[in-house]
């Protein structure tokens, strides 16, 4: 069918899609593709238990960073979690991070799990989001406190996509560390 009117039928089929996709190694279909990317911006119509709920399986399956690139991309990530979507260009010491920026860094990170935890998994994509506050440029790149302001958005996240407190607490210390 219509994939725009699948996905009006149920916004979550929008993070299913992509999910769905990683898991058993496809791409999207480019109608189906562009369908989602034009509905991204209403994915917050849905509630915030239902996409967390899809995002810890991304994060708890295998490949989980091409799932993230994929959110980012169809601009779903902007509207979910933004602050990840914010460590796009944010540079780091090359000396320490050859990689490259914030974002690759972390997606590399998630490529490197293996079904981890979802607190694991939500610890490894949000391990870094206070780098984006807390960057300058002193002697060389710096993130001073980047961990501690990093854990107190988290609590801000943790909230918006309504986590158990024994999960916040778990993966605040992660981030913390």
């Amino acid at each position: 069918g219509d994939p725009i009117k699948r996905f009006q039928e149920d916004r979550l089929r929008l993070l299913r899609a992509i999910r769905i996709a990683v898991q058993i190694g496809f791409s999207i279909e480019e109608q189906t593709w562009e369908a989602i990317r034009a509905e991204a911006p209403r994915i917050l119509e849905i509630s915030a238990e239902r996409i967390r709920d899809e995002l810890l399986r991304m994060l708890t399956q295998a490949n989980a960073g091409r799932a993230f690139r994929l959110l980012s991309e169809a601009g779903l990530l902007l509207e979910i979690l933004p602050e990840v979507e914010a460590l796009k260009g944010v540079d780091q010491p090359p000396e320490f991070h050859p990689e490259g920026d914030v974002f690759t860094h972390t997606m590399l990170l998630l490529d490197a799990l293996d079904e981890p935890s979802p607190e694991l998994g939500l610890a490894a994509l949000l391990h870094d989001i206070g780098k984006e506050p807390t960057f300058e440029v002193a002697d060389r790149i710096r993130f001073n406190n980047h961990d501690k302001v990093g854990a107190e958005m988290f609590e801000t996240i943790a909230r918006r996509i309504r986590l158990s407190n024994d999960t916040r607490e778990r993966v605040r210390d992660l981030i913390a560390k």
